[in-house]
């Protein structure tokens, strides 16, 4: 049954692409409340976060939902979690859910495809992919020349990162032997197997390895590569970006800008004490265990991005997506429209 449910949303997905527009209700929130001259800020403050505890949000299971934790723990908003990210945007683009957190360059291409009916609000992870390997003489992106890499992702952000990687690094695919696997446990079987492989895996699962099998070391972070061999010039290492129904970003900007300011204090605990939100985030199935949750979240690089620190981040990124597959970004890559300026 969750096979075919999977399936007919994918479908649906499918065809909600393939359509000009997308439906520009947000029946999730309320109308904006009108305030006259006796109003008084407090009043807007309060009309504001009684809208934003109606937004309807969406996100994946693992680092994409970490910053929305404490958030969840206090009813800030109504809330749905799964497992990929083509159920969300067929709860996006079936009016079911008012913001989602999705992969970078999913943003883009829902942002193409819809004629503008999203809008990116915040950049909300940054790197999540790790290198782990039996082999701890691997340090670079130069090292895995002549190597096999496992991984999962194909035609997804992880591949498209690793292309650009190598391309950075002065390599090319035929430089590198890459095999996807259909699940991390795959991956991490491989790795296991063959001394010189190496896997690339995002987090938990990348922490999750090196618990389980002591011998399995993580020898790359591809955060620090990307910033190493970039420089900066193509943007920060992107994962999850957070996106907002235009009509909702109209109708009710004060419960955005509600939501991002909750959002940014939501991540920032769980940036600040891991241990204490673990607990939270294992009781949520955001991670399977809360002390997989507690080693992992240090190293899922949440954060809340906004303004022009979100355009700087993510349009070179998405730059860097459109040199590897002009596809993978929905053909062109988004105008200035698709970046939300918080007031």
């Amino acid at each position: 049954m969750k096979r075919l449910t999977r399936a007919l949303l994918a479908a649906m997905l499918l065809a909600a692409l393939g359509l000009c527009g997308c439906s520009t209700g947000s029946a999730g929130l309320q109308q904006p409340v009108e305030m006259d001259g006796a109003g008084s800020a407090s009043e807007g403050d309060a009309d504001a976060a009684a809208q934003a505890d109606e937004l309807r949000i969406g996100s994946m299971k693992g680092p994409t939902s970490v910053g929305l934790a404490s958030m969840m723990q206090q009813g800030q908003g109504q809330f749905t979690v799964v497992a990929a990210a083509d159920e969300l945007t067929a709860l996006l683009l079936q009016d079911e859910l008012d913001i989602a957190l999705v992969p970078a360059n999913v943003a883009a291409l829902l942002f193409q495809r819809t004629e503008g009916q999203v809008q990116a609000i915040d950049v909300n992870t940054l790197g999540v992919l790790y290198g782990v390997s039996l082999d701890g003489s691997v340090a670079s992106v130069g090292d895995l020349r002549g190597r096999t890499v496992y991984m999962t992702g194909k035609g997804t952000v992880p591949e498209y990162t690793l292309l650009a990687l190598l391309e950075a690094a002065g390599m090319g695919a035929g430089d590198v032997t890459v095999q996807f696997c259909a699940e991390p446990a795959e991956v991490a079987a491989q790795v296991a197997q063959h001394d010189d492989a190496v896997g690339i895996l995002p987090q938990p699962y990348a922490t999750a390895v090196t618990v389980q099998n002591p011998d399995v070391r993580e020898v790359l972070d591809l955060t620090e590569q990307w910033i190493e061999l970039t420089g900066g010039e193509r943007g920060d290492l992107v994962t999850g970006v957070t996106v907002a129904k235009t009509s909702a970003v109209q109708d009710h900007r004060d419960a955005i800008d509600t939501f991002l300011a909750r959002h940014g204090e939501s991540a920032a605990a769980a940036n600040a004490d891991p241990a204490s939100i673990a607990a939270t985030v294992a009781e949520l199935g955001i991670i399977d265990s809360e002390t997989l949750a507690e080693k992992a979240i240090p190293r899922c690089n949440v954060v809340c991005l906004v303004g022009e620190p979100m355009r700087q981040a993510l349009s070179g990124y998405l730059e860097s997506f459109y040199r590897q597959s002009p596809e993978a970004v929905g053909g062109v890559l988004p105008d200035a429209s698709f970046y939300y300026a918080a007031q």
